[in-house]
């Protein structure tokens, strides 16, 4: 074993430790203490300190809250170096398409944005890759609407209501939508599903 780091796990260093400085940055220009962060966000300081120090890849619902009390929006969050078009319309053709978040982390995620050249959306579309296995047991729930549609593979995706878990198979074609606040979560059932994922912002 040479213990040599693959690709992908370097690109996800890259990235927990560009979006641990922005966030850190953020907070700081904000006014906020980790404390003061971690009491309006609801998570734990210990957390949000390895956030910052790249030790873990937030899932978006994590970010989703983070911005919400920064005053930010995703795509100056992840990719803050992409201009803003003045437009009414903004086109990002595939090629300009960038993975924002990577797989690395506990959570097994890709996320790539889809409107990453416009700042201050009421939606924050992204295509994601959701993983067959992951290594935490956990669910999602933050403030907003979801919408997901299934491109490629199967996926399972399951729901808290009223207390009991609810799971549905989704094939490509299919879609779902729910309140961000319902505890959620979705894994592949065939290798690495892709699915359409729109996010709408509180």
């Amino acid at each position: 074993m040479t213990g040599k780091i693959s690709d992908k796990e370097e690109d996800a260093s890259n990235i927990e430790l560009q979006l641990g400085i922005r966030i850190s940055r953020l907070r700081i220009a904000r006014g906020f203490t980790q404390d003061q962060l971690a009491t309006q966000t609801g998570f734990t300081k210990g957390y949000l300190s390895k956030i910052e120090n790249a030790k873990v890849i937030p899932p978006i619902g994590t970010l989703v809250k983070i911005c919400k009390v920064l005053q930010t929006d995703l795509t100056e969050l992840l990719e803050p170096d992409v201009e803003d078009e003045d437009s009414p319309v903004c086109v990002v053709r595939s090629w300009q398409r960038e993975s924002v978040i990577k797989g690395a982390s506990s959570f097994g995620y890709d996320y790539a944005a889809l409107a990453n050249k416009r700042r201050d959306k009421k939606m924050e579309p992204f295509i994601m890759v959701f993983p067959s296995k992951i290594e935490r047991d956990v669910r999602f729930e933050h403030e907003g609407e979801e919408f997901f549609f299934v491109l490629e593979g199967e996926v399972e995706f399951e729901a808290v209501i009223d207390g009991k878990a609810i799971t549905w198979i989704l094939a490509p074609g299919d879609s779902v939508y729910f309140d961000s606040r319902t505890p959620h979560r979705g894994r592949s059932l065939s290798g690495e599903s892709r699915v359409l994922v729109v996010i709408y912002r509180a």
